[in-house]
């Protein structure tokens, strides 16, 4: 099975949000803002309707961080993470699929390796964005196509 996984990594004064997985098999575990691409929708879409589920937090795409291939035994999992600009903090979310939301510096992430969902890709993005080595968004582009489309 293939699967395509967006988000965003979120820096204000600091620190990075992250949010903490409340089902599955990664109940428990810290995590970029990040979920499923949904039919017909963008990653640069996907990815800011998952921080906004996720947080509450409306964001706006900055940049590219990452882009990271995991394969499991049972998945392949391609995931697209964009740098993200903070346009409005309402820390909200379905407690049903997230129990917290909190910011965190790069130095107390290291710290929780063992309480993060991935964390060598997890830690090695964000020591990307936190040393600005960014790509820019126009990297990645969007076109719709319709059938009546020549």
């Amino acid at each position: 099975m293939n699967i395509i996984v967006v988000g965003g990594i979120i820096e204000k004064d600091g620190k990075y949000l992250l949010v903490k997985e409340n089902r599955g098999r990664w109940k428990g575990t810290w995590n970029i803002p990040a979920g499923c691409l949904e039919d017909q929708e963008s990653i640069i879409e996907g990815a800011c309707r998952e921080v906004f589920e996720e947080t509450g937090c409306s964001v706006e795409p900055v940049g590219v961080v990452d882009i990271l291939n995991r394969i499991y035994d049972d998945m392949n999992i391609i995931i697209f993470l964009f740098d993200m600009k903070l346009k409005d903090e309402n820390i909200s979310f379905d407690d049903k699929e997230i129990a917290e939301a909190n910011w965190f510096t790069y130095d107390e992430i290291t710290r929780m390796k063992d309480q993060l969902r991935a964390d060598s890709y997890f830690i090695n993005s964000i020591k990307k964005k936190d040393n600005n080595e960014i790509l820019p968004l126009d990297i990645v582009t969007m076109n719709r196509f319709f059938k009546n489309n020549k």
